[in-house]
């Protein structure tokens, strides 16, 4: 896929723009970490068009905050079928599968990456993932990995 032809990236969230690990304090409240180099990098895709979109099968106030924080409007979380979400949201936003790049870590992404014009998986992902993706970042998940696919794309 020629980068220039990217209209939308959909990323999953945990292990992808987070490292994974869930942190839970002893009330329950949850926390994630998120790299600032992988939000800049999505600022500045928004800068040239690039629409973004977040699918997870996880619901997170944590996570909800940071994509506020970032901007990112289209958010579809505590998802059981990513594809079929993906799916609608493409054809909603009136796009096809070719100008989308999808980004993910483990089996749940897999139908995505297949579907998708570019699949993503990061450099710590599950093997049924990498086995699916068209490229492995040379970062792991919530460690830069994001980032890197936005730079690819910025290269235009």
């Amino acid at each position: 896929m020629n980068p220039r032809d990217v209209k939308l990236l959909i990323l999953d969230v945990d292990g992808v723009l987070t490292d994974g690990r869930l942190y839970l304090s002893e009330d329950g409240t949850e926390s994630k970490c998120f790299h600032v180099h992988d939000g800049q990098g999505l600022v500045l895709l928004y800068d040239i068009g690039v629409q973004i979109a977040v699918i997870s099968a996880r619901a997170s106030k944590a996570t909800q905050e940071r994509l506020r924080e970032l901007g990112i409007e289209e958010v579809i979380l505590g998802c059981d079928d990513k594809y079929a979400e993906a799916n609608a949201l493409i054809q909603r936003l009136g796009f096809r599968w070719n100008e989308v790049v999808c980004m993910g870590d483990d089996i749940a992404d897999v139908p995505l990456l297949e579907a998708a014009g570019f699949g993503v998986a990061v450099a710590d992902a599950r093997m049924e993932a990498r086995q699916a993706a068209d490229w492995i970042t040379p970062n792991p998940g919530g460690m830069g990995a994001v980032r890197d696919v936005c730079d690819w794309i910025l290269r235009k």
